[in-house]
């Protein structure tokens, strides 16, 4: 029986690895950044952006709340505030697809 592969991500992401993910310019990153207070990037010392995988998540939620439920900005940061964490759905949409892969793993090695 073959070994699983843990999934092990990223302990940082550059902004254009942010930008890719989203299929977004890093412009609109860096005016997330500057909107939401939930996006803090570390700085290296060339004062390049380092995304967590917190930062990635919480990107996640606010592109869904502008892109797919229609929220304005301002919307978007008053649902937040209210809110203080990730969407329950999100979470359950991200276990969902970890699960779809694992089966998918297991389906290719019968």
């Amino acid at each position: 029986m073959p070994l699983r592969k843990n999934e092990i991500g990223k302990l940082y992401y550059r902004i254009g690895e942010v930008a890719n993910m989203f299929g977004v310019n890093t412009s609109l990153i860096r005016f997330y950044e500057n909107e939401f207070d939930i996006i803090k990037p570390h700085r290296n010392k060339k004062g390049n952006r380092l995304f967590t995988q917190a930062d990635v998540d919480n990107f996640h939620v606010i592109f869904s709340l502008i892109k797919e439920k229609g929220y304005t900005l301002d919307g978007a940061k008053q649902h937040l505030k209210k809110q203080n964490k990730i969407p329950d759905n999100q979470e359950v949409v991200r276990t969902l697809l970890r699960v779809k892969r694992f089966l998918l793993e297991i389906r290719s090695d019968l």
